[in-house]
């Protein structure tokens, strides 16, 4: 694990470093920064550094090696970007920014997926850059009631104070937040209904998440209020309190749930390994001759399991347990607790050779030998 570290270790000081330096170039050699939101800065620095650390170390292990080593071998393969390239695009739009795969589980956690995700992007859309200094807006000289968008010190345009754009750009985080709340509600409504899903939550990962965005989101509301209709009433305290949620929130990020954020796109890898497998060549099971999985990836399980250090390997014509169909080895099973039933007295069991070829794991061994 040490040269696993030692790689993870390096990936995430670099990321951080380069954030820290597009901050400072960024900025104008923080001449545009703010002083007051040092604390966001070095909680994010955190965060990246705990991200990158874990997504790297998450990458280097076996399964997950492979399905990006082969998803990026079958992309690069001659002719494979026309073949797969499509197919990424699709699944890039569906399954992320459409977030199919949650809708089709049933439409409440759905739309509280959708909302969460797309109220969170918004934020981090608006938020970063301008607490980094990338983005800021300056007065028109002359003319009070126009801003100027820079990005990257460069002027990108202008607007009307009044207009509608100019509504819809200062009130971003307010309907970021909208958004984050109205999804929050959605996701613990049912997870406080669902019974299925009360029965396997847990607080640190199911209900902290929500409840540090719904704090964030409140937090920022409030100051928006508070400065808008209460003339800054409490504004202080607000602000305070509303920076406490958000530096918990990003130091926590690389240890709890919402981790999985950064490793979903990874996920794409595992979409191009399964349309190649089903249009490539099909393993077939060595008991009853039929196809079951692709060759591909009954040859690539092998190889990680020798990798993990499990050893299923057996002897007989399948030679390994992976060869065998999800059915054969239910019905093998069976058939060795039916052998231990009526195969003789407790501890001298007699087993089929046929069952025991397929029971050859210490795990299994047990069983028949009980």
């Amino acid at each position: 694990m040490m040269r696993e570290r030692h790689k993870a270790t390096c990936a995430g000081l670099a990321v951080t470093l380069v954030l820290a330096v597009l901050i400072v170039l960024g900025s104008g050699n923080l001449d545009r920064f703010d002083a007051a939101l040092l604390g966001y800065t070095f909680a994010t620095l955190f965060a990246v550094f705990g991200v990158t650390y874990r997504w790297v170390m998450w990458l280097q292990r076996p399964p997950t090696a492979l399905y990006w080593r082969r998803g990026r071998q079958l992309v690069l393969q001659k002719g494979g970007f026309r073949r797969h390239g499509l197919r990424m695009l699709r699944r890039l739009v569906a399954d992320f920014a459409g977030n199919r795969f949650i809708w089709r589980r049933g439409w409440l956690r759905g739309a509280a997926h959708t909302c969460i995700m797309w109220g969170c992007i918004l934020a981090l859309a608006i938020t970063f850059p301008l607490v980094f200094g990338w983005v800021h807006f300056t007065t028109v000289p002359g003319d009070l009631q126009r801003y100027r968008l820079h990005i990257f010190g460069i002027a990108a345009g202008e607007f009307g104070i009044a207009s509608l754009f100019g509504f819809l750009t200062f009130h971003g985080l307010v309907w970021s937040s909208l958004l984050v709340i109205v999804g929050v509600v959605l996701a613990l409504r049912r997870r406080l209904r669902d019974r299925g899903a009360a029965a396997l939550q847990q607080f640190g990962e199911d209900f902290l998440p929500l409840l540090l965005l719904f704090a964030i989101s409140v937090t920022g509301l409030l100051l928006t209020i508070s400065y808008t209709w209460m003339g800054g009433y409490a504004y202080e305290f607000l602000a305070l309190l509303h920076a406490a949620t958000v530096i918990f929130t990003l130091l926590w990020l690389p240890f709890g749930k919402l981790f999985h954020i950064f490793m979903r796109p990874a996920h794409l890898a595992v979409g191009v390994y399964k349309d190649a497998g089903r249009q490539g060549e099909q393993a077939f099971c060595r008991r009853c001759h039929a196809a079951f999985a692709s060759q591909m990836h009954v040859e690539d399980l092998i190889t990680v399991e020798g990798e993990l250090g499990y050893r299923y390997e057996i002897e007989g014509a399948a030679s390994h347990y992976q060869w065998i169909c999800p059915a054969c080895r239910r019905a093998l099973v069976c058939l060795a607790h039916a052998a231990l039933w009526t195969g003789g007295e407790r501890g001298r069991v007699s087993v089929p050779q046929e069952i025991a070829e397929h029971v050859s794991h210490p795990v299994r061994r047990e069983v028949v030998s009980l």
